[in-house]
């Protein structure tokens, strides 16, 4: 299906590996122009040389942390009027709350929840002026169904989802639309190196923890970045104009609600 964005500009942010590398392949076989980024250089590069060999597009890699402002500096020096950003970032670890202080909870908050309000107050403005925008948050299905020890990743990203949905509303009329997709749990290095702490925890293997997390999923298998990046692609398209201030929950069924 042609998404009608061939030759449009986007930043990826976060998308060395991962389901930001996943949005970037997507909107690479959609014909986009990309800035990609991460902060492991030989990591990024791979990448690139990945979406290069495979795709006929533009690909600038810019190795920064987005939550700096010389990183965002540096990721609007490579592409300073994206028409498509997609907002990517680490989230804190694993952690009672009760373990942690205020520094802590502040850095939790400015990697996802200050970090993608500063891109989208930079670019939605261009982006209004040309006609054409998408933004896509990368959040977390914890914004719905809190996971125990993810407290902080959860309170700033539904703090993003709720900082937005009024924003998105002030935009629509000229077709700039703002979307966050909801990850639930995916066949990332995140997720495994989670498998991995697990299983030592518990003096398990490795395999029959993967399978005990499998039990609760209806689709009994994890979720591709190959997947979730189609979906970030069809929602950066010319035919999501009409989507806004919406989340969009990929995890096999797991969040058992109807609406």
């Amino acid at each position: 299906m042609d998404l009608g964005i061939a030759g449009r500009k986007a930043i990826v942010c976060a998308s060395s590996r991962g389901l930001g590398r996943g949005c970037a392949m997507a909107l690479a076989e959609a014909g986009c122009d990309l800035v990609v980024n991460g902060r492991n250089a030989d990591t990024l590069g791979k990448t690139v040389d990945d979406i290069r060999s495979r795709f006929n597009v533009r690909v600038d890699p810019v190795v920064a942390d987005v939550s700096t402002p010389e990183g965002q500096k540096a990721l609007f020096a490579a592409c300073p009027a994206p028409d498509i950003l997609v907002n990517n970032n680490g989230g804190p670890p694993r952690r009672h709350f009760t373990e942690l202080d205020r520094e802590a909870i502040l850095g939790g908050v400015i990697q996802n929840m200050v970090t993608p309000i500063e891109l989208i107050a930079a670019v939605i403005g261009g982006m209004a002026d040309r006609g054409f925008g998408r933004i896509v948050n990368i959040t977390s299905g914890s914004v719905v169904a809190p996971i125990q020890g993810l407290d902080l990743s959860s309170g700033a990203r539904a703090g993003l989802t709720a900082f937005l949905a009024g924003v998105c509303r002030e935009y629509a009329d000229r077709n700039v639309t703002i979307n966050n997709i909801l990850p639930g749990k995916m066949d990332t290095d995140r997720h495994r190196s989670g498998v991995r702490a697990r299983a030592a925890k518990t003096n398990r293997s490795q395999e029959e923890v993967l399978a005990e997390a499998l039990k609760d999923i209806p689709a009994h298998r994890l979720g591709t970045p190959e997947e979730f990046g189609q979906l970030c692609a069809f929602l950066s398209s010319r035919y999501a104009g009409y989507i806004t201030g919406r989340n969009f929950l990929v995890d096999g069924g797991l969040f058992p609600g109807a609406f």
